[in-house]
Formats: structure tokens, sequence, C-alpha cells
């Protein structure tokens, strides 16, 4: 494996790997926006978990509370599948950088090879925004705006 010899290559080198460390950023924050999301269910599941327990809830009302739990189950199996995506599309993201970082700077023919792992990370990202979309109409729908007072 000869590397490139000259400064303008390891520049250019460099300048191809960085463009996709602002997908990157997106996927972290993307990342933190649903490990959130995923706390919020969590503390929610736990608070039912403990009245049910306690046993001071009457049947009808723990008959709601066990089809919340069984949607905030659904809920977060649908953000675990988002973060499991978001976190291979990082991988995947953060190995092109390298390819096309060592593609640039070597005579190693790994262009092909780049372009795949790109083009898996996106579609990885894209997977997992329609896991967040379907959790977020999940979550949505759990919501009673016409039992409003006045409404």
């Amino acid at each position: 494996m000869n590397f490139a010899p000259d400064l303008a290559a390891v520049t250019h080198g460099i300048q191809l790997a960085v463009a996709p460390v602002f997908l990157l950023t997106a996927v972290s924050g993307m990342i933190a926006a649903v490990a959130g999301r995923l706390g919020r269910i969590i503390d929610r599941a736990r608070f039912l978990e403990n009245l049910l327990e306690a046993g001071r809830v009457d049947e009808p009302r723990s008959a709601r509370m066990y089809a919340e739990l069984r949607e905030l189950r659904h809920r977060g199996w649908l953000v675990n599948g988002c973060i499991a995506l978001l976190t291979f599309c990082a991988i995947l993201i953060g190995t092109t950088i390298m390819l096309l970082f060592l593609g640039e700077t070597t005579e190693l023919p790994i262009l092909r090879i780049a372009t795949v792992c790109f083009l898996s990370g996106v579609t990885c990202f894209l997977l997992a925004l329609l896991c967040f979309l379907a959790e977020t109409l999940l979550a949505t729908r759990v919501l009673k705006f016409g039992d409003l007072p006045g409404g």
C-alpha cells in the first residue's frame, strides 16, 4: 500500500472525507432527540407500573392503564429500532469517511465500497426517520383532545 507523497492529495482526501461529517452531526442530534423520547416512555411506564403494583386502582382504570402500557411497549420498540438504525448509520458514515480518505491518499480501489457504505448509511437514516414518524404518530394517537373541557 503506497501512500500519497504530496500534500495536495492528502488535502483533497480530507476535503472529501469531511462532507459526510455533516450527516454524522444530524445523526447525533437525532439520537439525542430519540433517546429523550425513550426516557419519557420509560418514565411513564414506570409511573403506571408503580400505580398498578400499589393496587389502589379500580378495574376500569387499570384496564386503561394496561392498554397504555401496551402502547408504551410498542413505542419503545419503535424508538429502540430507530436508535439502532441511527447507530448503524453513524458506523456506515464513519466507515465511508475512512474509505474516502484512504481511497484518495492510497492506491486502494475502494470507491465502490465507500459508495455502498454511504448509500447504506443514508438508507438507515431514512428508515430511522420512518420509525420516528411512526412513534410520534402512536404517541399522539393516545391523546384525547376531544375530552378537553369546553371542547
